[in-house]
């Protein structure tokens, strides 16, 4: 089983389990080993599942202001945990391929493997979300076709995007390129990197 077929599987796991209620408080149960990367991957379209609905809830124009700021702060939560697994993933890669000694010659990816797996992510939800709408009954003909066209590229987005992580990590495997990571370094929630929050002192 390549990575993106075993991440494949797990994100549509976590998205079916969540779908079970369609809640933002279910809480998570997670099914694999604590700390291994299928943990991590599950955990991930968990948190990528519930900030997909609730950026939904916080586009209702008739939300109530109170309710929304408190949505937002969720939201700016979700992201900084989001990132965080992100860049903990990004480290079992660090961590696999770290003795491989890569050729003269290595390029250097414009992402690493873990933001590849953070757009996977995102695209089993839109895929999952795209497959509702094609399935409504109560919509027009047009609407049922627009989507339709919609899901077929993204399920070609999917498995090329799978297709281009493997060979990364293939690369990666054989040294053709070398493998660099970046923290992200937000600044917004950093009280010592926002003025905002530096300014409040």
């Amino acid at each position: 089983m390549t990575f993106t077929e075993l991440s494949n599987k797990i994100f549509n796991e976590s998205v079916t389990d969540y779908h079970k209620t369609d809640f933002i408080d279910t809480p998570i149960k997670n099914p694999y080993a604590v700390k291994s990367i299928e943990y991590y991957l599950y955990l991930k379209n968990w948190i990528d599942t519930v900030q997909w609905h609730l950026e939904d809830i916080i586009r209702d124009p008739n939300i109530n202001p109170v309710e929304a700021l408190a949505l937002k702060r969720r939201i700016d939560k979700s992201n900084q945990d989001r990132t965080d697994l992100v860049e903990l993933i990004d480290s079992y890669f660090w961590d696999k391929y770290s003795q491989t000694k890569a050729k003269a010659d290595a390029s250097i990816n414009t992402e690493s493997p873990a933001w590849a797996i953070d757009r996977l992510s995102i695209l089993h939800l839109k895929i999952y979300h795209m497959e509702r709408e094609v399935e409504r009954t109560d919509v027009s003909a047009e609407h049922k076709a627009q989507c339709t066209a919609k899901l077929n590229v993204l399920l070609e987005q999917k498995s090329d995007l799978s297709t281009a992580i493997d060979q990364l990590l293939a690369d990666f495997e054989a040294g053709r390129k070398k493998m660099k990571v970046y923290k992200q370094m937000k600044m917004y929630n950093d009280p010592e990197l926002n003025p905002v929050l530096y300014g409040q002192k």
